[in-house]
């Protein structure tokens, strides 16, 4: 095979993996993980479960490439990250209703023993923690204007920006995500509208 062939189908493999993975996100978010099947996933790309599992091997494979492909488009170098950033990202979430509805079922079966996302989850909250004091710590010191250490606000803003994607999901009409996050910026002491 000529050496342009093989990128050619090489290319083509990663385009069909990619279009698995969106395929998938869309699945999932519809059912959730429990209720997703390789098999609907498979039809909504027009494949047979057989051709899917030539790209993913099994259940699990295809949720880990998931959650990678979500965590690349939040994707930013911890050390870029700013507090007024942050307002930036429940904005732009809030564009994506899709996404964050997959994102919230994962997060929400994975508190179950067994699940396949539980690690992938644990791990990633312990990094969104750290991630987070390290940006208040840049930008408040060692404590923020209301008393709080960045250690101790870390988990409460981690938790200001799920819940109320949450709550988002379940009455946007009602719920003012990005307005509401930046009211819990001024509770910490941050008021630079």
């Amino acid at each position: 095979m000529p050496y342009g062939d093989g990128m050619s189908a090489r290319a083509r493999s990663e385009e069909r993996r990619a279009e698995i993975v969106r395929a998938a996100l869309e699945v999932i978010a519809e059912r959730g993980y429990r209720g997703a099947s390789l098999a609907a996933v498979a039809e909504r790309v027009g494949l047979t479960q057989q051709g899917l599992l030539h790209h993913f091997p099994t259940k699990e494979a295809l949720l880990v490439a998931v959650l990678e492909e979500r965590d690349q488009w939040d994707a930013v170098p911890d050390t870029r990250w700013r507090v007024d950033l942050l307002t930036s990202l429940v904005e732009y979430n809030a564009m994506r209703p899709g996404i964050i509805q997959t994102f919230s079922a994962l997060l929400g079966e994975s508190v179950t023993e067994g699940h396949p996302a539980r690690e992938y989850f644990t791990e990633r909250y312990t990094r969104v923690r750290e991630s987070m004091a390290a940006v208040l710590r840049t930008e408040y010191g060692d404590r923020l204007p209301n008393g709080l250490t960045p250690e101790r606000t870390a988990p409460l803003l981690v938790a200001v920006m799920d819940g109320l994607q949450y709550q988002w999901l379940l009455d946007p009409e009602s719920v003012d995500m990005p307005g509401a996050f930046r009211d819990f910026l001024r509770l910490l002491g941050e008021d630079r509208d």
